[in-house]
């Protein structure tokens, strides 16, 4: 698989990242499936893993943490997971139970999870806000790398970064997202200039790109982004997904816009849900 760089991380990972939010009972993953999925992965290369506590309430990270503890392979991935919560302390309390169930000490990367208003941004870097931990983390050496995600509006995130310089940014970027508060148009060309890692998601819109999977991920491939995580439930999924990023080749302007015009139907409100504001992304671990 092709390489690239992770911003000014240092890191570079292929163009295929892994999603752990379905490797879980939720999906008909079974554990015993999950270990053999995750370890599949890394024997083919797949070296950056996403999860967060909100993921069928910290299943997915107690079994991305068992996949590696067994066969001792935390050393071979990077494990990036992520805060719900726009406090200090319910950031440092979600922190800890991550750990506990990722079974290690560090991580490299924490994120803030599913930023979409201004009013959370203003929560988040308010005193006692989310951002306070963050940096605690950052100054403990708990956690190496900062970073924001986001599914709806990305100026909310071109905003993040002129308040913070995150280090990365997890943004929606199917080809669905082209259509409407485009990450591509607004946020790709600022977070480039300033150097930042860049992973998309969102890939297959929720499933509604899944009659065109290829092109789907060749489009989101083709972006001037550092990797993509794709959730993978199935070993056969699994599979799929190593044989298109393997096989990758970057998409034209003109196949860019063909694929468009085959998909424009789906640019409504009822497919993009991720874009409304008040849409959750998994199941936010009650406290």
């Amino acid at each position: 698989m092709e390489k690239r760089k992770f911003g000014q991380t240092g890191a570079e990972f292929p163009i295929l990242s892994f999603g752990a939010q379905r490797i879980v009972d939720e999906h008909s993953c079974t554990e015993e499936e999950a270990i053999q999925i995750v370890n599949r992965a890394i024997d083919a290369g797949i070296t950056y893993y996403d999860t967060a506590p909100s993921y069928s309430r910290g299943q997915s990270e107690e079994r991305l943490g068992k996949a590696l503890q067994l066969n001792n392979r935390r050393g071979e991935v990077w494990i990036a997971t992520k805060t719900h919560d726009r406090t200090r302390e319910g950031s440092l309390r979600l922190l800890e139970d991550s750990l506990r169930r990722l079974q290690t000490d560090r991580i490299e990367e924490w994120r803030l999870h599913n930023v979409a208003t201004m009013e959370e941004l203003d929560q988040i870097f308010a005193k006692g806000g989310a951002m306070e931990a963050l940096l605690e983390a950052k100054r403990q050496g708990i956690v190496k790398h900062l970073s924001i995600s986001g599914h709806t509006n990305p100026n909310v995130q071109l905003e993040a970064l002129e308040r913070y310089p995150f280090d990365s940014a997890l943004v929606a970027l199917s080809a669905m997202d082209h259509l409407i508060y485009s990450f591509a148009h607004e946020f790709l060309p600022v977070a480039n200039r300033k150097n930042i890692g860049i992973i998309g998601m969102k890939v297959l819109a929720l499933g509604q790109l899944a009659p065109w999977y290829e092109k789907a991920m060749q489009y989101t491939f083709s972006l001037p982004i550092s990797t993509a995580i794709v959730g993978m439930e199935s070993m056969e999924q699994l599979e799929r997904n190593l044989a298109v990023a393997e096989s990758f080749q970057p998409m034209t302007d003109i196949e860019k816009l063909e694929f468009f015009k085959e998909v424009i139907h789906l640019a409504n409100p009822k497919v993009l849900k991720w874009k409304a504001v008040d849409w959750t992304s998994g199941e936010w671990v009650k406290r």
